[in-house]
Parts: structure tokens; sequence; C-alpha cells
């Protein structure tokens, strides 16, 4: 039976990458700060099957008491699969220029501090077992820079590299390392984004390729069955941005801002 441990996991990817594991018959170790949803998705997961799931009601952005949860969670069993998910969004409207300070810092610190909050503390254990898979939820965001979510997207580069540099580091140790790379997923946060085309006629919200939850968790349940170090969906997107990051920059800004966007600022604000 695995153990499970998933951030963010009362809605969205993470509740549906719950839901996915629970009808393998997993223990299920579910954080996240939404003590009424954290508790909704729990019991769903026991509905579908779950072998046992524990909740804990926690911000990723507290060290001291990610720390806390994952050792409990330990406790109760070596971690088999541990899932940094929890994540925020934020970017620019309307020909703002300037992102909300206190937004930006906020999202650095639920992106970036929050992946670090959650593998931390479940880093030696696994390594000293030697088995296990960790992921970081990244976003095709984080493969090259977008005009209309500078912090979002600096977030999601930065947890990116830090996949990518820990993959290296953990695998001599028996430790897998898979970074996802989710494209529009049908989430509650990406519905707040509005994406325009040049094409005048198009009054919709443009999200190519655009996937609901549990066909997402699909993905990245058999990514991580494989132990896949890239879990990247959709692949052409994946790959066309990766080219873009060849190309001239001054011809990949141009093509950029030729689409404009709506991104609803986080509501989350710095810790002072």
């Amino acid at each position: 039976m695995k153990h499970v441990l998933i951030t963010g996991a009362s809605s969205g990817i993470g509740r549906a990458l719950a839901l996915r594991y629970a009808r393998e018959g997993a223990r299920l170790t579910l954080l996240g700060r939404d003590a009424s949803r954290l508790d909704e998705a729990g019991a769903s997961c026991r509905a579908q099957g779950a072998a046992d799931v524990v909740g804990f009601r926690v911000d990723v952005q507290d060290r001291v008491a990610m720390a806390r949860a994952v050792a409990e969670a330990l406790a109760l069993a070596p971690i088999d699969v541990l899932v940094a998910n929890a994540g925020v969004a934020t970017g620019l409207s309307g020909g703002q220029i300037l992102e909300n300070p206190e937004s930006v810092r906020a999202t650095l610190s639920i992106n970036v501090g929050g992946v670090l909050n959650t593998i931390e503390p479940a880093l030696l254990p696994m390594t000293q077992r030697g088995a296990g898979v960790i992921a970081v939820v990244g976003s095709m965001a984080g493969v090259r820079g977008l005009p209309f979510s500078p912090a979002y997207c600096a977030s999601k580069a930065a947890a990116h590299s830090y996949a990518e540099s820990l993959r290296g580091v953990v695998a001599r140790h028996g430790v897998a390392v898979s970074l996802i790379v989710p494209g529009y997923v049908k989430t509650p946060m990406s519905q707040r984004t509005i994406v325009k085309t040049p094409m005048p006629q198009r009054t919709e919200s443009w999200q190519p390729g655009v996937i609901d939850a549990p066909a997402a968790a699909e993905i990245i349940f058999r990514g991580l069955e494989r132990k896949k170090p890239v879990i990247a969906f959709p692949l052409y997107m994946f790959y066309a941005l990766r080219l873009f990051s060849l190309l001239p920059p001054r011809l990949v800004d141009w093509a950029m801002t030729r689409f404009s966007a709506d991104v609803p600022e986080t509501a989350e604000r710095e810790a002072v």
C-alpha cells in the first residue's frame, strides 16, 4: 500500500490526484488550508477506496508547521510519493505594468518556499530509505516567461530549476524526482484567467489544449508510476515553449505581446 502526501489537496489538480490514488487503495496524507474543503476531499477519497486518509490544515508558507505535519505523516508510514502541488497565480490585467508587490511576494513564498517546506522535511528520510518519488508541480509558465504574469512565471521557473537540480542529487540514493509541467487545466485558479488572441472575432478565453482536473490527474498518476523525470502535457505546448526559449528574444517577445490576458491578482498577501 503506497503512502502518498499531497499539498494543495483540497481543490484542483491536488484533489483530483488524491482521488486517483484513492482508487488504488493508497494511504493518503492531504494538506490544505481550507478545513471544510479538506474534510470534503478526505471524505471523497475514503468513498473512492483509500485505505486511510489523514488531513492536516496547514499553510505551506509556515516552515515549522510543515515540518511538523510531514514528520507526523512519516510517523504513520514511510512516504512513497510526495507531491509539492500547492500554488497560487497572480498577474497583470487591463494595461497594468506593476504587479501588486505584496501579491508578488506571497506568490513567490507559496510557489517556491512552499515547495521547499514540503520537500526538505521528507528528503533525508526518503533518501535514507532509498525509495520513493518526489513530485514538483510546475507550469508551462515556468518554461518561458509570459508578459502578463511575471511573478508567477518566475516562481514556476524557480520550482523547475529546483526539481531538475534535486533530481541529480537524490538519484544515487534511490529516490526519483518528477517535474510536472501542466498546461491549461480546468481548475478554480485557471478559470480566473482570460487569455485573448489577436483575432478580434474570437470572444471566448483562449486556452489551447485545456483538459479537466481528473484527466490531468490520470496523466500525472501514470507518469509518477513510471517515475518519469518530466511529466508535461500537452507535449506540443511544452516543446513549442522550449523552442521559443531558443529563438531570438525580441522575436518571441513581439509574438507574445500579440496576445493579451487578464490575470487577476492573488488574494494572498505578503506575510508581515
